[in-house]
C-alpha cells in the first residue's frame, strides 16, 4: 500500500520540516519521500483541504468497557473511536471486570488487539484486585507489555505498598501510577467542595483531600527515588506541589483533565449529571491556574479523560448518577478552541515518552504515526459528532474549533471524509 498525502503543513518543533507545506509518500507503512512535489505513481492521494499533520496523538487515560462492561463499549469500537478522534495511541486503564492483574489478562488484551490502527498500552493494577491490600506481580505484569501499574481511580490507604512499589520497580524501569484522593476526606462527595456545593446542598470533596495525599505520595518518591506518574491534578494548591517537587529533581510526572481545562464547578449549578467526574470540576481560580501550568510545562500532559457509561447509571439524579464522561471525539476541536494550535499538538503527543512510546516525527525512514486534521472551521459539538457507543459526554454544546480527518499508523489508515 502506497499513500501519498498532498500540500500537508507539517508540524513536529522537532523537526526541520516544522510549519512547512510538503507532499509526503508512505510506502509499506514507512515514509520513503518528504518533497515540495511528488509525482504520483500508483499510491492512494490524500488531498484534503487545509491538510495539516502530526505525530500521531496520545491519550495515556482511556476506559472503554471490555471485558465485562461491553454494554458501555467493545475494544474495537472504542479503538475505532479513538483512531477516528485523530488518536494513534492510547492507554487503557484497568477498569475493567476481571481487572487486569495477571500476565494473561495484559497479553490477552495486546495480542487481540494488535491489528488495531490505534496501538493498545496497558496500565494494569498495582494491587491484587485493586484492594490496595497486597502487591501484584508487578515484574510479570511488566513482561507482559504493561507500561504502568496502577489502582484506577484509588488512592493507597497503605504508604508502605506504595514505598516498596516505588521501591521495587526501579529493577525494571517500571512506571507507578497514584490518583491522589484521601478516601476519608472525600467519602461521599458529589462536586467540589465550595460555595456552589454549599448552594446546591451537595457534599463537597474538598481540595485538601487531594493535596494531602499528594504530598504524601511525594514524600515516598522522594525516600525512594522510583519514578511516579499523577494522571490528573485539578487544582492550584497540587499544581505548586508538583512545582516544588520538579524543582527537586524528582522524578514525577502529570497529567491533568480536558474537563478540568474547559469546565468549573459552576458548570452543575443546574444538576447536569454529564459534568460529574472524578476527580470533580474545580473552581475557576484553580483552571486558571491549571492551563497555567500546562502551558509552563509544570504539567506534562492533557487526557480527554474517556469514560462511557452506560444511561440507566448516568441519567438519574445527580446524588445516585455515576461518574465518567467521554471525550476522544471532542479533545482536539476543545483544546484548539482554548489554545494555540502548536500548543495543542505539544499537549497531544509530549506525554509519549514518559510510557515508553516512541514519537517517530517526520523523517526518511520512520514509521508513519501521524494524525491529520485541519485547524480551520468552527462549530458546536453534537451528538452527532459521537463514535463512541455510550453518549455521556459533557462536551455537547461546546465550541469547537477545527476538525480530525483521521489518522495514519504504520500500514493502517482511516479518514473520516471516506
Amino acid at each position: 500500500m502506497k499513500l501519498l498525502l498532498k500540500n500537508a503543513t507539517l508540524l513536529d518543533e522537532k523537526s526541520p520540516f516544522h510549519n512547512q507545506t510538503k507532499d509526503v509518500l508512505i510506502e509499506k507503512g514507512i515514509v520513503t519521500q518528504l518533497e515540495d512535489h511528488i509525482e504520483n505513481k500508483g499510491a492512494k492521494v490524500i488531498n484534503l483541504k487545509n491538510l495539516h499533520i502530526s505525530s500521531g496523538w496520545f491519550d495515556p487515560n482511556v476506559s472503554f468497557g471490555e471485558p465485562g462492561y461491553e454494554e458501555r463499549e467493545t475494544l474495537k469500537n472504542g479503538l475505532q473511536t479513538a483512531a477516528k478522534s485523530g488518536f494513534t495511541n492510547i492507554v487503557l486503564n484497568p477498569n475493567t471486570k476481571p481487572l487486569t492483574e495477571t500476565h494473561s489478562d495484559v497479553s490477552h488484551l495486546l495480542q487481540s488487539n494488535k491489528n488495531q490502527l490505534t496501538a493498545l498500552h496497558i496500565s494494569s493494577v498495582l494491587t491484587e484486585e485493586g484492594k490496595g491490600n497486597q502487591m501484584a506481580p508487578l515484574l510479570d505484569l511488566h513482561k507482559a507489555g504493561a507500561v504502568v501499574f496502577g489502582d484506577y481511580k484509588t488512592s493507597y490507604n497503605n504508604p508502605n505498598l506504595l514505598r516498596i512499589a516505588l521501591d521495587y520497580s526501579q529493577s525494571f524501569g517500571g512506571l507507578i501510577q497514584a490518583y491522589p484522593m484521601d478516601k476519608a476526606l472525600s467519602n461521599n462527595g458529589q462536586m467540589h467542595e465550595g460555595i456552589i456545593s454549599t448552594n446546591l446542598g451537595l457534599k463537597g470533596i474538598p481540595q485538601v483531600a487531594e493535596t494531602t495525599t499528594l504530598a504524601r505520595d511525594l514524600q515516598l518518591l522522594d525516600y525512594t527515588q522510583g519514578k511516579l506518574h499523577i494522571p490528573f491534578i485539578t487544582s492550584s494548591a497540587s499544581l505548586e506541589i508538583v512545582r516544588a517537587a520538579k524543582k527537586k529533581g524528582l522524578n514525577i510526572s502529570c497529567g491533568v483533565g480536558i474537563p478540568h481545562l474547559l469546565f468549573t464547578d459552576e458548570n452543575l449549578i443546574n444538576f447536569n449529571s454529564h459534568y460529574k467526574i472524578f476527580p470533580p470540576l474545580r473552581s475557576a481560580s484553580d483552571q486558571r491556574s491549571l492551563r497555567e501550568g500546562l502551558l509552563d510545562g509544570t504539567i506534562d500532559m492533557v487526557s480527554s479523560m474517556h469514560q462511557p457509561i452506560n444511561p440507566e447509571l448516568k441519567n438519574l439524579e445527580f446524588i445516585q448518577a455515576h461518574e465518567g464522561s467521554i471525550g476522544l471525539e471532542a479533545a482536539f476541536g476543545v483544546l484548539h478552541n482554548h489554545f494555540p494550535l502548536e500548543k495543542v499538538i505539544s499537549f497531544l503527543t509530549r506525554g509519549k515518552k514518559r510510557f515508553g512510546i516512541k514519537n517517530t516525527g517526520f523523517k526518511i525512514g520512520a514509521i508513519a504515526d501521524f494524525s491529520l486534521f485541519t485547524p480551520s472551521g468552527t462549530s458546536i459539538f453534537t451528538k452527532e459528532n459521537i463514535y463512541s457507543t455510550s453518549k455521556n459526554c459533557m462536551f455537547i454544546g461546546a465550541d469547537i474549533k477545527g476538525s480530525v480527518y483521521g489518522c495514519i499508523r504504520g500500514t493502517e489508515f482511516h479518514l473520516n471524509t471516506l
